[in-house]
């Protein structure tokens, strides 16, 4: 169960914001943000060679979540950390949502995807069996879980979309109060979004991305926000860090 808040707002200065915190498996082996695919920068999980959260060089965004009840591998299925990857081959989230709609979302175990970039935002569905279901994201803020877009019968959505709501919006290199709510860890264990450790599961790394035209910022945290700090990771060519 990771937690995804996009702030997509075409035609501001800054188009695309997102805040994210990656939950899971602590002894799962993963490394941090660097290019290691051609024109696209994100963290790498070593176990199954993909990634949860990534940028490529034209500006786009793309980061895949746990639905609910599905942690883990399968066997038969495919990694979610490939789908961050073929969104990212795409010029254009545009295009790139027309390819996540045309897959067969039985290859994987369930999963949502938000892929963004300056014009467009969507969010893909996959739930084990079928067609995977691409929704445009709406302009402004919204907040993606192991469940539907912005769903106000989760727990963390309930807890934490209204504070997101109600904090100024942030202007890189000012973040204002979003580190601080990436970093909460008060609620009960369904509502945390800074998950603290339990039976080897919790909050493992954060970043803040912020992306335009012509480049952008992508800020990433090692470990839970709060404890870790933010460092710089230099976007792909294209961007700047």
């Amino acid at each position: 169960m990771c937690t995804l808040i996009i702030l997509h707002r075409p035609g501001s200065a800054w188009p695309v914001i997102v805040a994210a915190n990656r939950d899971e498996m602590l002894a799962r082996p993963w490394k941090p943000p660097a290019q290691y695919w051609p024109g696209i920068t994100g963290g790498r999980d070593t176990l199954a060679g993909g990634t949860w959260l990534a940028v490529n060089a034209a500006g786009m965004v793309a980061g895949v979540l746990n639905r609910a009840a599905s942690l883990g591998p399968a066997a038969g299925k495919r990694s979610r950390g490939d789908l961050p990857l073929l969104a990212l081959r795409h010029p254009t989230a545009a295009d790139a949502a027309v390819a996540l709609a045309a897959l067969d979302g039985g290859e994987w175990r369930s999963f949502n995807l938000v892929v963004a970039d300056a014009a467009d935002a969507f969010m893909a569905s996959g739930l084990g069996a079928g067609p995977v279901h691409v929704i445009r994201l709406p302009e402004g803020l919204s907040m993606v879980t192991a469940s539907d877009l912005n769903d106000p019968a989760h727990p963390r959505v309930a807890r934490h979309l209204p504070r997101f709501l109600a904090a100024p919006p942030p202007v890189p290199p000012n973040w204002g109060s979003w580190p601080e709510l990436l970093a909460d860890s008060t609620g009960t264990w369904a509502e945390t979004l800074n998950v603290p450790p339990n039976q080897g599961f919790g909050t493992a790394s954060a970043a803040l991305i912020a992306l335009r035209p012509g480049g952008g910022t992508f800020l990433f945290a090692a470990g839970p926000p709060g404890t870790s700090p933010f460092q710089p990771i230099a976007l792909p060519s294209g961007g700047q860090g």
